[in-house]
């Protein structure tokens, strides 16, 4: 009884292996391939939920069905026009075909070094068959710059294909090698372009003495445009000065002109007002010339000591 117990057990156990052992699920991302002793068999598993196969003898082989990363390494690469720069990639592709994916790759270390062949060939042909400039620009355009600044700077020459071409380029090339590896390449983009360390560092000086002269260009016209309000500033404190003083001698001549004629007035009065105009100047006139220790001599015909003489 009990070895009958056991030997239903075991049963139970191998039914049960059996069945999980031929039953596979498959989630959202991913896609498989059955393989018998490492060939594959049937076609490609690309819908989720449950699969079959034969237990024990076939194995699965699991693939992403999700877009999958591919960054480049940097290389040195010569333009066209012989300019030595580093190019910085990346991309993004797709397992289409798990079934031709595992005979011509295996797996996607695989697949990954099999586009860094295809990939940094395809952009080392694309970089040498182009210029530089063509390389970092993608269109032809005016810079928005205002219009004080136009005269500083060079007239940007023209692209003949541009940036994004280029991408494009390279990713069609890349894709017509990839059509019997069962993966497709969905974007290609340059993520990096600089100059390799001997050209960049001529490349910054030259840019330090350009901006260099564009300082000492706007240094010298700020140097003219402040002696020019300094030659104002003098010129129309002269012109005020001059017409103050001009002014000045033209109140004083009215002022003169009106003593003058007071003074006359005064002076043609009766014989007495004359008199006693005459005395009052003579003794204004005394008083500012003389004090205590000045001697004076008079002739005896003198207004002054006419004056005098009838003070005593």
């Amino acid at each position: 009884m009990k070895t009958k117990y056991i030997a239903y057990s075991i049963g139970v156990l191998v039914l049960l292996i059996l069945i999980f052992g031929s039953v596979f699920i498959l989630d959202e991302t991913q896609q498989a391939i059955v393989t018998q002793f490492g060939k594959p068999v049937g076609g490609s598993r690309t819908h989720p939920g449950l699969n079959y196969k034969l237990p024990v003898i076939q194995k699965v082989q699991r693939f992403d069905k999700r877009y999958l990363k591919w960054d480049g390494y940097p290389n040195q690469v010569p333009t066209q026009d012989k300019k030595f720069i580093f190019v910085e990639t990346y991309a993004r592709w797709q397992i289409t075909d798990p079934l031709q994916f595992y005979v011509r790759l295996r797996d996607e270390r695989s697949g990954q070094s099999r586009l860094d062949d295809i990939l940094d060939g395809e952009t080392r042909n694309a970089v040498a068959s182009f210029e530089l400039l063509d390389i970092i620009r993608s269109s032809n355009r005016t810079p928005e710059i205002s219009e004080e600044y136009l005269q500083e700077i060079e007239s940007l020459d023209s692209i003949k294909v541009g940036r994004e071409k280029i991408e494009k380029m390279i990713l069609e090339k890349a894709n017509g090698r990839c059509t019997d590896l069962g993966i497709i390449i969905l974007d290609f983009r340059i993520k990096r372009i600089n100059y390799v360390e001997e050209v960049r560092n001529n490349v910054y000086d030259r840019m330090i003495s350009e901006r260099n002269r564009i300082a000492d260009q706007f240094r010298s016209e700020g140097q003219g445009e402040a002696r020019k309000i300094q030659g104002n500033k003098e010129r129309d404190l002269a012109k005020i000065q001059s017409e103050a003083v001009r002014e000045s001698e033209q109140i004083r001549g009215r002022a003169d002109a009106k003593a003058t004629s007071i003074y006359a007035a005064a002076y043609n009065k009766t014989a007495a007002a004359r008199e006693l105009y005459g005395f009052s100047r003579a003794m204004e006139a005394l008083e500012k010339s003389f004090d205590e220790k000045t001697s004076l001599i008079l002739t005896t015909d003198s207004e002054l000591y006419r004056y005098l003489k009838q003070i005593k």
